[in-house]
């Protein structure tokens, strides 16, 4: 039984759900558990489940994929066994008590592959202010299309170039979307200039102790403690990269 509202923080905040469907659980064994993700769960603020696909298969044999028709190498993720496993998901989490007592619940299903559009900040942004995510980590060769096509709301690839699976990219977009959520981070002033909150915007370089070190030197204007033009300096610095 999930315990969503014996917790102050969910008064103050909403609190986020992550299904992750793969069929190499064991990858996310340690990603999780540790830092900002850590804290956040230990929070509350959003609940990382993983699930086995090969729960949902039907054979005595857990085949989750098979090989494509016309030809050609490597296996396909199938797609009765991945609508199968999201339908569950989901009626899991809108037979929810807790999940009913809320005014909406945004679910979005998400396919990793390298197929799919280009992951950036402004779809972690958009994912941030989700109520429910469900992940589908795309395999080997690939999946069968029409789990693109009919099963997932958006398919998403990590960057231009080719894993062996969705797991990797799938911790991806946790850490990031999660980083976002309300209450996660201790300074939420940190967040405001942080690199790709604009497109085309990465933040100013940054300095700390030692004042020198090597003959290499802090930059004199942020040791002025003229805000406004250690302001503009950083803008500029900004700009230019």
């Amino acid at each position: 039984m999930e315990v969503w509202l014996k917790c102050d923080y969910f008064v103050k905040y909403k609190r986020m759900k992550i299904d992750i469907l793969t069929i190499f659980p064991d990858m996310f064994k340690g990603p999780f558990d540790e830092s900002i993700l850590r804290r956040a769960q230990d929070k509350l603020l959003v609940k990382i489940k993983i699930h086995n696909l090969r729960d949902w298969t039907e054979d005595k044999h857990k085949s989750v994929d098979g090989r494509p028709y016309g030809g050609g190498p490597g296996m396909i993720l199938r797609v009765d066994v991945v609508d199968r496993a999201i339908k569950n998901i989901k009626s899991q989490t809108s037979n929810s008590k807790q999940i009913q007592n809320l005014k909406s619940q945004k679910t979005k299903v998400i396919l990793l592959s390298a197929k799919g559009k280009k992951y950036n900040q402004q779809k972690v942004q958009e994912f941030s202010k989700l109520d429910h995510l469900i992940l589908v980590c795309g395999h080997y060769e690939g999946v069968d299309q029409r789990i693109a096509d009919y099963l997932v709301d958006k398919v998403v690839s990590v960057g231009d170039y080719v894993l062996t699976g969705g797991e990797l990219p799938a911790m991806v977009v946790v850490d990031s979307v999660v980083r976002l959520l309300p209450g996660v981070l201790g300074d939420k002033s940190s967040l405001k200039e942080e690199s790709h909150t604009k497109p085309g915007y990465v933040e100013y370089p940054q300095y700390t102790r030692p004042e020198e070190y090597k003959d290499w030197k802090v930059p004199e204007i942020l040791l002025s403690g003229n805000h406004a033009e250690i302001e503009k300096w950083r803008q500029e610095k900004a700009k230019k990269k």
